[in-house]
């Protein structure tokens, strides 16, 4: 017998991608994520495209991946997509150090991140 269908983990007018491990810090991610939360997917792609952080080309896949999803997976309409949520997470903590003057040790803390993209269909067209 066959195993019943997972249900779905959003709205049906919804679609979502995640990106794990990107090599920043969590508040790094977030002030990128908050630059494209609630903005057009169009408008949203653009700021990414030029945005100065580089951190910035890594989001800007992940928020396609939610786009392409919204498309091939759940049959949404590409032009009529927004933003919805755009979360950050912890990951995990490369710990490294340096050797310091009079014997001490400095930590040095490679933080990963990740980022959660959540794309909502809404009423009006571009």
């Amino acid at each position: 017998m066959a195993n019943e269908k997972n249900p779905r983990r959003v709205a049906d007018n919804e679609a979502m991608a995640i990106s794990r491990m990107l090599r920043t810090s969590p508040q790094k991610l977030n002030l990128v994520a908050a630059l494209i939360r609630g903005k057009k997917v169009d408008k949203a792609l653009a700021d990414l495209t030029f945005s100065k952080r580089r951190i910035a080309g890594d989001v800007k896949k992940c928020l396609q991946s939610a786009i392409a999803n919204a498309e091939n997976n759940h049959g949404l309409d590409v032009d009529t997509l927004v933003v919805a949520e755009a979360w950050v997470g912890k990951n995990l903590v490369m710990k490294r150090g340096r050797p310091r003057a009079r014997g001490r040790f400095g930590k040095i803390m490679k933080p990963f991140s990740e980022i959660t993209i959540k794309v909502r269909q809404t009423g009006e067209t571009a």
